[in-house]
This record gives structure tokens, C-alpha cells and sequence, in this order.
């Protein structure tokens, strides 16, 4: 697959089995390589099992079983120094960190950038299973390959991107009806875990691993198992919740949840500075490209970019040990400049943009219920009395709480809940994403709410 651009030099192609360097060169920035690539399959999963609605009200109302298993990277860690490496790679602390427990893995570059982040899982015996986004796998595997750390370490890409099956089955169970359905699926009576706890548990005569977990601020659980083992297992679960009106999330109600949580599930990976470059010679572009889009334009990829403190991570970041991008980010913390909030767009607004299909001339961009997702990491500029004021990422209609909702990174003068704001929605008229209709760009009012949005009840 190769795309060309047109620069100053003439004509250029980049291939995906180049590297993430040498596609840059032959683009001609990373910006240039990165817009208008649209946005590739998310999950083999269907986009709907029976309506986004229903499915949605489910986790609210009930019970929702989601399917994991396609559209996330595994890495497989494991050596004497795992703890040692992960501890200098990552901002957040290793000191209780014991078997059965998973806690967030959240890495930076060398000027305390966010780089990624993923869930990891200490599986006992120096043996460590994360899973989540390529971004941060990617920068650990190379630090591993590359230092002289006693570790070894293997990525499993997405398998919805590489065609194989996947080691595991991963499924998500959340709503009020969780726990009674989980209890009821089964063999043997499950344990008591705290929060981000895992354990072994027998469900259709096959051992998982479960977790105390939650989605969209409800309770629940996340367990995983041999792929092969998978269907017997989901069957299990779907039969014990059919009394409680249990509902499959497609790949629509799925996405939706992550602007309830507080969690922005993507966004552009710090990587590009010039110290990086060896790691960018290494990286191989089709594993670690993603795509941008939206209104806010910029030929400076560093405008791109966020701290693990501006994106929500600064609860959990450590300064009592030595990591990479340590001092710039405690700068970060002590005067942060940004702040993640929600917002919480104005009906009125959100209805003109639709009105706008129904009437002679020029249209206003598509808003696709219910997760509007064009590129991978969707960038709208956010503004204040006509002034740049932050940047809204991920975004999605709620029906229980009969909202469009994004989650935004703004300036920390206009984080306070109830901050009126206006969002401009719609790509450059010059955009080439096949995705994205011609369309004239609005502003869309918004009103600032904290981020998770709701009492998280997990």
C-alpha cells in the first residue's frame, strides 16, 4: 500500500513497510504524512448487534458484554529486570506493584511528552502482559532491543490490522447486573477483588483470568483466555445474562464509552523531536502510524502534542523515582498550562448542523452518530471569545444522558465547570480524506464539564 505526495522536490512515495523515518523524509514532515490517511478498520467486531441505543442504555440500565479481542496490541515482557526497566520507562511507581494486581502504564519521551499508555498486568514470576495502543509498546519494545536490560519482550500487533487470530479472547462485562451475572456464569464462586485485582476462575469449564474492572463508570469485570477457548466462554456469559436482558456492544456503543470515562483513547505519540530519530529509523511505519484530522491545523507536529499530566495522568505519576522525561514533566505539574475536561456541546447547535442537509446550499460537516470518527486522533480547536482556548479530541453522542459529548484538552483559565467555549467543526477545505464530504466549517458552542463526566461507580 503507498501513498504519494507532491513537494518541492517532486514526487515522492512512502510505503508501509518502510520506516516511520524514511516515510517522513519521502512525505516531508510528519504532519504531511500523518493527514487526510482517513481512518482504518477499528475491530472485526459488527458496528451494531442489535441498535447503538439499546446497547448503550444497557451498561446503564443492566448488563453489556463487549468483545476486546481484535482492535489492541499485547506485549509480552518478562526477565529478572522487568520491574527495574518498566520503573525507568514509566512515570508511574512499581514500589507495590505485586502478582495478581494491573495498574495503568503510562510512558513520555525525554522532554516529558506523552508518548502512550496501556494496561498492565503482573502475572507473577517476572512475567508482565500489557495491553492497549501500539504507541507505547512500540517505544518499550525498542528500549528493550536496544538497552541492556535482563528482559525479553514480544508485541502481538491488532489483529484486526495483521489477520492472525489472537492469543487470547478479551471481554468486558459492566453495568448494575455485572457481578450477579458474572457470579451466575461461573463454575465455582468467584472472589472478592478489589479494584484493578485479578484472579483465576473457572467459566464453561475453562480457567480465565478476571478482573475487577468497569467501563463508562459502571462496575464490572474484564477476564481473558486462550482464543480458542473464547466462544465456550462468551456463550457461558450471554446464557447466564439473558434473565437481566444482557446486551452485545457492537464497535459503535463500544467506543462511546471512553467519553464517559474521562479517557482519551488516542492521540498523536510524542516521537518526532530530532533526539528521537534513531527510535523513528527502527519504528516501522505500518505499526506506528496513525492519522489526524479536524479543524485544528498546524505544520508544527509538537502542536500535536500532550502531556501525561494534560491528558489525566497526573494523579498517577511519581516523582519519588528516576524516569524518562522526569524533570520536564514535574515543570508540568507544578503550572500545568492545560487541563482535560468534557464538553458538553449546544444542542441548538449540534440540531443547525444537521438542519444544514435539509436545505438548499452548502453543508455542514456530518456529525455520525453515535462516534463520529473520521481519523484516528481527531483534533478540533477549541476557542474562547474567537481565540485559540485548547483542543477537543474524542467524541460521542449519549443517549443517557441525551448528549454529544468530547473530551478536550484546554486552557487551565477555562477548566472551570461551566465555562461557556466554541468548538470549530470541520476539516480544511483543502482536505483529501476519501472520508470526509465537502462541507463548510461552523462553530459549535460547548459548555466546559468535569472529566469523567459522571460519579465513576466502577
Amino acid at each position: 500500500m503507498c501513498k504519494t505526495l507532491t513537494h518541492m522536490s517532486g514526487q515522492r512515495a512512502w510505503s508501509f513497510r518502510d520506516s516511520m523515518a524514511e516515510a517522513i523524509d519521502a512525505a516531508g514532515s510528519p504532519v504531511e504524512l500523518m493527514r487526510d490517511l482517513g481512518v482504518g478498520e477499528f475491530t472485526k467486531l459488527p458496528a451494531e448487534y442489535t441498535n447503538w441505543i439499546e446497547e448503550q442504555r444497557a451498561w446503564r440500565e443492566s448488563v453489556a458484554l463487549a468483545d476486546q479481542s481484535y482492535h489492541m496490541t499485547d506485549h509480552y515482557v518478562e526477565g529478572p529486570e522487568a520491574l527495574a526497566f518498566y520503573s525507568r520507562f514509566a512515570v508511574n511507581s512499581f514500589e507495590q506493584f505485586t502478582p495478581g494486581t494491573a495498574k495503568q502504564l503510562v510512558v513520555a519521551n525525554p522532554s516529558g511528552e506523552f508518548i502512550g499508555d496501556a494496561i498492565l498486568f503482573n502475572l507473577g514470576d517476572d512475567e508482565f502482559l500489557s495491553v492497549g495502543a501500539a504507541a507505547a509498546h512500540n517505544w518499550l519494545q525498542y528500549n528493550i532491543e536496544t538497552g541492556d536490560y535482563d528482559v525479553t519482550g514480544e508485541i502481538q500487533g491488532r489483529p484486526v490490522a495483521t489477520g492472525e487470530d489472537p492469543n487470547y479472547f478479551r471481554f468486558q462485562l459492566q453495568g448494575p447486573d455485572a457481578v450477579d451475572v458474572m457470579t451466575q456464569a461461573a463454575d465455582d464462586p468467584i472472589p472478592e477483588l478489589g479494584f484493578f485485582n485479578f484472579d483465576t476462575v473457572s467459566v464453561a469449564g475453562h480457567d480465565v483470568q478476571l478482573l475487577r474492572h468497569g467501563m463508562a463508570g459502571e462496575r464490572g469485570y474484564e477476564f481473558w483466555g486462550p482464543y480458542e477457548h473464547g466462544d465456550d466462554v462468551k456463550d457461558a456469559v450471554l446464557e447466564a445474562g439473558e434473565a437481566y436482558d444482557i446486551r452485545r456492544l457492537g464497535s459503535e456503543s463500544y467506543q462511546t464509552a471512553n467519553v464517559l470515562l474521562g479517557w482519551i483513547p488516542l492521540v498523536v505519540p510524542a516521537i518526532y523531536g530530532e533526539e528521537l530519530r534513531e527510535y523513528r529509523e527502527w519504528l516501522d511505519v505500518g505499526s506506528g502510524l496513525l492519522s489526524i484530522g479536524g479543524s485544528f491545523e498546524s505544520d508544527d507536529i509538537s502542536d500535536y502534542y500532550f502531556t501525561p499530566v494534560e491528558v489525566g495522568y497526573g494523579h498517577i505519576v511519581d516523582f519519588d523515582h528516576d524516569f524518562v522525561g522526569k524533570e520536564p514533566l514535574r515543570a508540568d505539574a507544578e503550572n500545568p498550562a492545560r487541563e482535560k475536561v468534557t464538553l458538553v456541546w449546544n444542542d441548538e447547535d449540534v440540531v443547525d448542523a444537521f438542519a444544514s442537509l435539509f436545505t438548499d446550499g452548502e453543508t455542514h460537516k456530518l456529525i455520525d452518530m453515535p462516534h463520529p470518527r473520521w481519523v484516528a486522533c481527531p483534533y478540533d480547536e477549541v476557542r474562547k471569545a474567537g481565540e485559540h482556548a485548547g483542543i477537543s479530541t474524542d467524541k460521542s453522542y449519549i443517549y443517557n444522558e441525551r448528549a454529544l459529548l468530547s473530551l478536550a484538552v484546554v486552557d487551565t483559565e477555562y477548566s472551570d465547570p461551566g465555562t461557556e467555549v466554541t468548538l470549530v467543526w470541520g476539516d480544511p477545505a483543502e482536505t483529501e480524506n476519501p472520508e470526509v464530504e465537502r462541507h463548510t466549517r461552523t462553530e459549535i458552542r460547548a459548555t466546559v464539564a468535569p472529566a469523567p463526566y459522571r460519579e465513576d461507580k466502577r
